[in-house]
């Protein structure tokens, strides 16, 4: 049995003899009262989301994972293709599974593919990966008066991403995955 901080994202859980994926998780530190923790759980069998709160004098069981890193190759008909580049063993894995993150997914990047029982639950992106803007609309003349103004920029993946007024098509950016949020020029 573990504490409760050692919940994270992508942590496995096993609950009731069920095993669920932490999917997003807030550590609470209320001024009254104890500590707590919000969870968002998916379960590894039925694929349905449920939301549970942990008390901080709780415990829970934290299964080990198998985490093996990946490159993306490519995706048809909502099947997503990774490489293990030591073995050359292709995996598939559902694009439900991925939810947001395939928005994420270009062709070479390496990830780290989370596995339970040799079943593939989700990935792990790198922090930082550097995008090609693929469309913006260009930024006006004057139009920063206002401080912090930022538009909408598709990236080549699809993904959309709130970017400076400055940046321009063909520019490659650094987003963070995490929060999907614009970084910086690369």
């Amino acid at each position: 049995m573990s504490s409760i901080n050692e919940i994270s994202k992508e942590t496995i859980l096993r609950l009731n003899g069920e095993v669920y994926l932490v999917t997003d998780f807030q550590h609470v530190n209320p001024g009254k009262g104890s500590a707590f923790v919000r969870t968002r759980l998916r379960g590894i069998k039925t694929g349905k989301t449920m939301e549970l709160t942990f008390k901080s004098n709780e415990s829970v069981d934290l299964v080990e994972v198998e985490r093996r890193k990946m490159q993306y190759l490519y995706n048809t008909d909502g099947m997503y293709s990774f490489m293990d580049n030591s073995t050359y063993e292709q995996l598939d894995i559902n694009g439900e599974l991925l939810a947001e993150k395939k928005n994420y997914l270009k062709e070479g990047i390496e990830v780290m593919v989370i596995k339970f029982e040799g079943i593939p639950l989700s990935i792990q992106l790198p922090n930082k990966v550097t995008y090609k803007v693929t469309q913006t609309e260009p930024g006006v003349k004057g139009d920063t008066a206002s401080g912090n103004v930022t538009k909408e920029a598709i990236l080549e993946t699809g993904a959309i991403v709130r970017v400076p007024l400055f940046i321009k098509e063909g520019e490659q950016i650094i987003v963070n995955t995490e929060t999907g949020l614009y970084v910086e020029r690369a």
